[in-house]
């Protein structure tokens, strides 16, 4: 099959990308590589893309007019799309609105609209977060909490998104599932999470600031256990419930674990072999304290079992940022 994967320079995406490769897809990258963080970086995770056989990039901002539209006429054999592309981050949505309606809502809906015009659609995948349970104080979040309390617009976007996927579906009979990501980290990661920014810091003997005075956990998700699980859910788009609904779900990416963010810091310091200089802070406007994954329903639906623990891939993590740093 034929896929295309917007955010391709992306962290999940590049590594999307590679595992439909390898199990002998064609596969269609866009991204606008756009200077959110540092473009070398997602220039070097494209340059190991293209010198793979079966996939070729456009430089393409998915949200401008007529964009993917050109892009379809180009490649009429797509038949399933992973929409990874997307203004990301929580802090941010506070100093640049804009960039979220323009890329997640706008940029999603261009999608959306794509997908409803393939002549050989199948399957639209796309990212959604485990930002939308926001302010819910019940855990493990479950697909089946509500999530009308966004407290961030990055997270509002996000639950828009799969607002629009359920009423696409719905009106186009169009197949849809949206993957709640939880806390994605792993090799060539992006800099402005949490374990990027602890390792560069160590490494360089600057403070790490603890928000919310350290009392914070994070659902780890190792970037393998994701794409196992978006490959999962790709090649089974879902049926209506007894032949009625639409045919759109939202799914769980967790690792089903909650993990204090000092025993992170933890595990940084023994496989840096360096001590960590902290620094605590309150808690910042749009984060939450905890997340949890209920993964129960994803692994019922498409077998997804994550099986790496922070143990062992934060080690992973930084012999490749040794590696890439060339420290």
């Amino acid at each position: 099959m034929a896929v295309l994967v917007t955010g391709a320079a992306g962290f999940i995406g590049c590594h999307v990308s590679h595992a439909l490769l390898a199990r002998g897809e064609r596969v269609i990258g866009v991204d606008n590589l756009n200077d959110y963080y540092d473009v070398q970086l997602k220039k070097a995770r494209l340059a190991a893309l293209e010198k793979r056989n079966a996939f070729s990039f456009e430089y393409l901002d998915i949200a401008e007019k007529d964009g993917l539209g050109n892009l379809a006429k180009r490649h009429p054999d797509i038949t399933h799309v992973v929409h990874l592309a997307a203004q990301a981050g929580v802090r941010y949505s506070l100093t640049n609105p804009g960039a979220y309606i323009y890329g997640n809502i706008q940029g999603h809906y261009a999608v959306l609209e794509l997908c409803r015009r393939l002549d050989r659609f199948s399957h639209l995948v796309y990212a959604s977060s485990s930002s939308v349970y926001g302010g819910n104080t019940k855990l493990p979040f479950s697909v089946e909490d509500r999530v009308d309390h966004p407290i961030s617009l990055y997270a509002a976007t996000k639950r828009a998104d799969e607002l629009m996927s359920h009423a696409y579906s719905h009106l186009f009979e169009m197949p849809a599932t949206g993957l709640r990501f939880f806390t994605v980290y792993g090799p060539w990661g992006r800099p402005d999470m949490a374990l990027f920014i602890f390792t560069k810091a160590i490494f360089s003997d600057e403070p790490i600031r603890l928000f919310n005075h350290g009392n914070m956990k994070r659902d780890f998700t190792y970037i393998d256990d994701i794409v196992a699980g978006v490959l999962a859910c790709l090649d089974r788009p879902p049926r209506r419930d007894n032949g009625e609904g639409a045919r759109h779900r939202v799914y769980n990416l967790g690792n089903h674990r909650a993990e204090e963010l000092r025993r992170l810091v933890s595990l940084l310091e023994a496989a840096t072999g360096k001590t960590a200089k902290i620094e605590l802070a309150p808690m910042q406007p749009g984060d939450v304290a905890e997340t949890y994954a209920d993964i129960e329903a994803t692994t019922r639906d498409l077998g997804f079992s994550p099986t790496t623990s922070i143990d062992e891939g934060v080690p992973r993590f930084v012999e490749w940022f040794r590696s890439y740093h060339k420290l």
